[in-house]
């Protein structure tokens, strides 16, 4: 049935959809709890990896709606409730973190006391790396995340029935708000999660390099969804590629800014000559590691870029799905090309494991069954939003 004078209907997706979701998410942590068991060390490196990746989608697809809410932007708020729909597994993060917090001297070093007590740097940082500290900030960034993710989208989904437009207002302020907090957290996560793998090395830029990630992946899950579902007709018929287009566009501006934040990063340290920040390029310039690197560079910039650099692609069906799907690809092994080599500082040999499959595979039917499930209880379109109408005439 019509839910408002737009001409918007609601349809349901295939019932295979949840399904699949469902199978992947079960098949992958069935598989990845074995790995636990036989390899604990080994696993929570994989697990931490597409943990990181779940972070990136959801709590990326919260910046990109309060983006819009701050923004006052227009020709979005058709595609809003994809990023809502995909953010939907943050409230799921406080259970999901549970394994990495059993899993903490597994994973760092400043976590053995034995290994402090020898190391005058380690026990330098230690006031801000101990476990009882780290688990506090870890939850603290969680409950954040989670409270303004239910503010938000509660509002959001209160206007499609009452129309009251004071719940913008709402919306707008809150992300207002949200958004350096979102950019204070993501840097302490970054710090937390990924840079005390190694815990000698640092880098006054690493916050901002995972923020463009994050970015550039909640930007190309939404893309490769809202082209599915224009495919299949579940979108607004007023929907158009001068909309694609604009989502084309800001996929290409965030792979730019990753690829500068990237250069940057290296420049400045490869420049500085300084052995505490120069190892953790030489670790990741050494072995196989070294292909990875140089894959990451023409994947993750040189590909994305010359695909999203002309018009015609950005409007194209067939090269969005296809970008988009890449751009997910590159973000995860930058993610595993970021944690793996942090193996070796805790005194594991890296090697390849199915156990990064498993976690992978789960991860991906998560956010499969979680947008399934928020597609079947709510509007794919929020109908009564008062910027809607002008969202859908828009036109380049």
């Amino acid at each position: 049935m019509a839910n408002n004078d737009s001409g918007y209907i609601k349809k349901e997706l295939p019932k295979s959809v949840g399904k699949l979701g469902a199978i992947l998410f079960l098949i992958g942590a069935v598989t990845g709890l074995i790995g636990f068991f036989i390899d604990p060390g080994r696993a929570a490196y994989s697990y931490l990896t597409s943990f990181l990746f779940l972070i990136s989608i959801s709590v990326g697809s919260l910046l990109l709606v309060a983006i819009e809410y701050a923004a006052n932007a227009v020709w979005s708020t058709p595609f809003r409730r994809i990023s809502e729909f995909l953010a939907a597994s943050l409230p799921l993060l406080l259970i999901l973190i549970i394994p990495l917090l059993l899993s903490v001297q597994s994973l760092f070093s400043w976590s053995h006391s034995a290994e402090v007590a020898k190391d005058p740097m380690l026990q330098a940082k230690s006031v801000y790396l101990n476990t009882p500290f780290f688990s506090v900030r870890v939850y603290v960034i969680l409950i954040l995340w989670g409270l303004f993710y239910y503010l938000i989208i509660k509002y959001s989904r209160k206007q499609d029935e009452t129309g009251d437009q004071l719940l913008t207002k709402k919306n707008v302020k809150l992300s207002v708000i949200f958004i350096p907090i979102f950019a204070i957290t993501v840097t302490l996560l970054s710090i937390d999660w990924i840079m005390s793998l190694e815990t000698r090395w640092f880098s006054t830029m690493f916050g901002v390099y995972l923020f463009a990630g994050i970015t550039c992946s909640a930007l190309a899950a939404l893309t490769y969804i809202a082209v599915k579902l224009k495919e299949k007709g579940y979108l607004h018929p007023k929907i158009t590629k001068d909309h694609f287009y604009s989502l084309g566009t800001l996929m290409f501006v965030f792979i730019s800014f990753w690829g500068y934040i990237a250069f940057s990063q290296y420049m400045l340290i490869w420049y500085g000559n300084l052995p505490e920040e120069t190892f953790w390029f030489m670790q990741r310039w050494a072995g196989g590691w070294k292909i990875v690197s140089i894959f990451i560079i023409f994947g993750h910039f040189i590909v994305p870029f010359a695909v999203l650099l002309s018009h015609e692609s950005k409007t194209s069906f067939k090269k969005l799905k296809f970008i988009s799907i890449w751009i997910l690809a590159m973000h995860f092994i930058d993610l595993y090309w970021l944690v793996m080599p942090g193996m070796n500082a805790n005194g594991l040999e890296y090697s390849f494991s199915w156990m990064d499959i498993s976690f992978l595979v789960a991860t991906i039917g998560l956010i499969i069954y979680m947008f399934n499930r928020m597609f079947e209880k709510h509007n794919l379109l929020p109908v009564k939003d008062p910027k809607l109408q002008r969202g859908l005439d828009f036109h380049l």
